[in-house]
């Protein structure tokens, strides 16, 4: 934005549009001005702009924007307070006299938009709530739209045909503060069509309605189903040793995923870490698997008549979904920058509970991935029409690594070339029976603290005797690399 821009902006009397503060910590004023400019009640189609580091009048406060502060500001877009996901932009500028921080707010698509299940608009320069005509009109708004499939209507659906009892008790009082529910007399049609769910001008429920709650969903959208099989062997040649179909609505389906993956799809079991001591070892962190599964329902295209795929290997796990990427997300800014091409799927997996934030799946994964002693997911992005990751089973790396040091002959020569390595570079000779015990306990992933319970020395000194100096020779890696002071750290030998 440029100087003139700015100074128009401090200076203008569209209050409807602008909103300048001093604060820098009352982050229920911010996201209340963001979720009312996202809701744009005068229809004037205009981005609204929260100017942080102003005054009233336009004058600059003398703010100093660090950090910590700006990725807070940033982060309100993915925390999941505001629903939909708010449009915006955060950028800091510095000027003289003081910084600003402005938040570019675009109209939404799918009004009504609510934070904190409240939903607030703007009048001139006043930020309040909506009342019931108020949000009616939104909603109108949001079905003049059609942004989104989701938020067509299902034409041949009526209310016999979606869960109403869950959605009256269990969603619209997790979705709508609980003293506006409480003076909400609309019929249960009008609450539906606030949130999303209902057509009003075609009487029906949307096509997001019968994928969240409908009572038999594929009867309406054939491709509303995920197929999981499990396959013997490494490819899809082997025996097919099971086969089952989940084909419920999202918010019965969800549930018993989590069930099946914890009790049908994740095996532990001990595995050796020294001679003396065993660990209890996963083939995949349920978490993650929860993650992309989850991942794999909210962005599907459900126009498709293709179900989910969940394939189970002896090795890995593929889950490929019909839809590839959105929107603005490309090969180039993936997995950086997200669409969403299901909001109100999006909004509602929020609102029951399965997405804690936006646009943080792919890392937590990652990161899940590598701690539990497996290696990162494969995301293949060059299909066009789908969306396919890969997850490696840590069980079957382990036993695959153990395979090859199961001979004393095949360890002393792995010994002799590390040594050589390591001596004189980096370690004197004097230092060959410490390094055969770690290089021996390296095989498998270990901790600083555990290395050093092994070695009789403090964390601080065999990190810094031993473990940096093996990272600078290359001979070890860490588990987390982008972490390296995470708790839960671990440091193996690097693979040939």
């Amino acid at each position: 934005m440029a100087i003139e821009e700015i100074q128009s902006l401090l200076h203008s009397t569209e209050t409807s549009r602008i909103e300048r503060t001093e604060s820098t910590t009352n982050m229920d004023k911010f996201q209340e001005a963001i979720c009312a400019f996202s809701n744009d009640m005068s229809n004037s189609r205009q981005n609204g702009y929260l100017i942080i580091g102003a005054k009233d009048n336009g004058e600059l406060s003398g703010l100093k924007v660090d950090d910590e502060l700006y990725q807070k500001i940033a982060g309100i877009r993915s925390d999941g307070n505001i629903l939909p996901i708010p449009m915006m932009t955060c950028e800091r500028y510095e000027l003289e006299g003081g910084d600003l921080l402005i938040v570019e707010v675009q109209p939404a698509f799918s009004p009504p938009v609510r934070y904190r299940g409240r939903t607030f608009i703007r009048i001139g320069p006043r930020r309040d709530i909506a009342t019931l005509d108020e949000e009616r009109i939104l909603t109108e708004k949001r079905m003049s739209n059609m942004a989104s499939y989701d938020a067509l209507p299902c034409d041949r659906a009526t209310l016999e045909d979606v869960d109403i009892d869950f959605i009256r008790k269990e969603y619209i009082p997790k979705a709508v503060d609980a003293e506006e529910l409480l003076n909400d007399s609309r019929p249960i049609e009008e609450q539906m069509a606030s949130l999303g769910l209902y057509d009003l001008q075609r009487h029906c429920p949307t096509n997001a309605c019968i994928i969240l709650f409908g009572k038999k969903p594929k009867q309406f959208l054939p491709g509303m189903y995920l197929q999981y099989v499990r396959f013997a062997g490494l490819d899809k040649g082997g025996e097919i040793l099971d086969d089952k179909p989940f084909n419920s609505s999202l918010s019965r389906m969800m549930p018993q995923l989590e069930v099946f993956i914890d009790y049908g799809v994740v095996n532990t079991r001990p595995i050796a870490v020294s001679s003396l001591r065993e660990k209890n070892q996963s083939n995949y962190p349920k978490e993650a698997l929860r993650e992309l599964i989850l991942n794999a329902c909210m962005h599907r295209d459900y126009q498709s008549h293709a179900p989910t795929r969940f394939y189970q290997f002896d090795d890995r796990i593929e889950i490929m979904n019909p839809g590839g990427l959105y929107g603005k997300a490309r090969p180039e800014n993936f997995p950086n920058v997200n669409d969403y091409r299901n909001p109100i799927i999006a909004q509602a997996l929020k609102i029951l509970g399965y997405v804690n934030m936006f646009n943080r799946g792919i890392s937590r994964v990652k990161r899940l991935m590598l701690e539990n002693g497996g290696a990162e997911p494969h995301f293949d992005i060059t299909k066009i029409t789908a969306f396919e990751v890969t997850s490696y089973s840590a069980l079957e790396m382990t036993d695959n690594q153990s395979k090859t040091m199961t001979s004393e002959d095949d360890f002393t020569k792995l010994f002799t070339k590390l040594f050589t390595k390591l001596v004189p570079k980096y370690f004197p000779s004097k230092e060959e029976k410490n390094l055969y015990v770690l290089i021996r306990h390296l095989i498998e992933p270990h901790k600083a603290s555990e290395l050093s319970v092994i070695l009789g020395i403090t964390d601080r000194t065999v990190r810094n005797r031993y473990l940096t100096k093996m990272l600078q020779a290359g001979i070890i890696e860490l588990t987390i690399p982008d972490k390296p002071t995470s708790r839960n750290q671990c440091y193996r030998l690097k693979q040939a």
